[in-house]
């Protein structure tokens, strides 16, 4: 391969998985995403039934388009029925939502609270604390010749970052990736003790994720609320407390769900970006060097890293009136369930989906939503860290290489690497 090939690499995959993965099931993703089963799907059902055990099923659109346009219509799919493919009550719906499960005008009441806290310009301004904090987890976990890349590195940023911008206490870190961890890894018994479809969960379906992990967060908002209402400061909760721009505060529950969203939301998904991002680096040294030897390939590898990872795999939409899509009737009520992570390897979408090209342009992928209203409150957080890391690292190491084999969440909605063992190549 030539200097000027060594930016991509084509068949970046090892394994593409089951050709008939059940995509209800979380087992189906244990080894990773079922990439057969959505190129199958893509080719000859793009938008395809898909019957449930425990639901009524739903619509599993796989192609980049047919993803765009549900994204968009938020009138003809609606996220007021739950983002994922649980079903709800209707007291749970009112118990446990957030501003993702609300359409506009509603959604946009919610994010002008904090919007600001994570605009483009915003996040830039943080640069320099991110740094350091990157170079400081880095240090941290390179004492050792040998360490798991997840729990040492990926997991400690995104947290102590987040914290920084809630205002909690850098000591509650842990803490508070534990509880994320509970929440998005509800469905994955090494982070749970009420596994979402093995165990009984009915006492917490009024909390979020049916989750006991919340009971403990929602006592840490509340005392976190009092002390910035005794002595308001320049952090995401003070804001969160303050009234919305038509004057009316959030309610006590608003609070403590929006709180919960930040927990669950502002950890794994960058935590498991860098995982992936660093496992292809791993599998593919020639990649790792042509990005090390051409600093200005960060910002599209960080893009490619997005693409390829797709780390929320899917969000669920219920269709509000009869409407066709894909060549497919689609009846009120429901479900629609758009596949980032196979959008993301559409040949409509992308050329050469399968290459990962550390200098592709355009990339207009899927893995913070698309120009819709639920775009990814926390998207130029998460490139930010994830720049920064490898930034930092490729200071720091020549190259890291696999010590063990990389686990996976349990989870068709997260596609999680939870443990990925690497040894320091000097």
């Amino acid at each position: 391969m030539s200097t000027a090939d060594a930016t991509f690499v084509d068949g970046y995959l090892p394994d593409h998985g089951d050709e008939d993965a059940d995509l209800s099931s979380h087992d189906s993703f244990t080894s990773g995403v079922p990439h057969a089963t959505f190129s199958r799907l893509r080719r000859e059902d793009p938008v395809h039934w898909t019957p449930e055990t425990d639901g009524p099923g739903f619509w599993a659109v796989t192609r980049y388009h047919d993803s765009l346009a549900v994204s968009r219509d938020v009138e003809t799919f609606t996220s007021s029925r739950g983002i994922r493919l649980e079903e709800m009550d209707d007291d749970e719906l009112e118990a446990r939502r957030t501003m993702m499960e609300l359409d506009p005008p509603d959604h946009t009441r919610l994010r002008r609270l904090v919007n600001r806290g994570f605009t483009r310009r915003t996040v830039e301004s943080y640069e320099d604390s991110i740094r350091a904090l990157a170079a400081e987890v880095l240090d941290e976990a390179l004492t050792a010749d040998a360490f798991d890349f997840v729990t040492e590195v990926a997991a400690k940023l995104p947290m102590r970052m987040l914290g920084r911008l809630l205002g909690t206490s850098d000591a509650d870190g842990h803490q508070l990736v534990e509880w994320g961890d509970a929440f998005l890894g509800n469905s994955d018994p090494e982070f749970t003790t009420h596994v979402i479809d093995t165990a009984d969960t009915e006492e917490y379906r009024l909390m979020p994720f049916r989750s006991p992990a919340a009971i403990e967060v929602f006592t840490y908002a509340e005392r976190q609320a009092a002390e910035r209402r005794s002595c308001p400061r320049n952090d995401v909760i003070t804001h969160l407390l303050a009234p919305t721009r038509d004057g009316e505060p959030l309610s006590d529950l608003e609070f403590k769900n929006f709180f919960t969203l930040l927990i669950a939301a502002g950890n794994d998904t960058t935590r498991y970006t860098m995982t992936h991002g660093l496992r292809t680096m791993m599998l593919h040294p020639s990649l790792w060097r042509a990005w090390r030897a051409d600093p200005s390939l960060t910002h599209t590898a960080v893009e490619e890293i997005l693409r390829t990872s797709a780390v929320t795999m899917h969000f669920r939409r219920t269709a509000t009136r009869e409407v066709r899509l894909g060549g497919k009737n689609i009846a009120a009520g429901d479900k629609v369930v758009m596949w980032f992570c196979s959008a993301n390897h559409d040949y409509e979408g992308f050329g050469n989906p399968w290459r990962f090209d550390l200098a592709r342009e355009p990339n207009d992928h899927m893995a913070f939503g698309r120009n819709g209203p639920h775009l990814c409150l926390g998207a130029w957080l998460a490139r930010m860290e994830a720049r920064l890391v490898f930034e930092e690292l490729m200071k720091r190491v020549e190259r890291l290489e696999p010590d063990g084999e990389a686990q996976y969440l349990r989870s068709n909605f997260i596609a999680g690497i939870k443990h990925l063992p690497v040894r320091v190549v000097a």
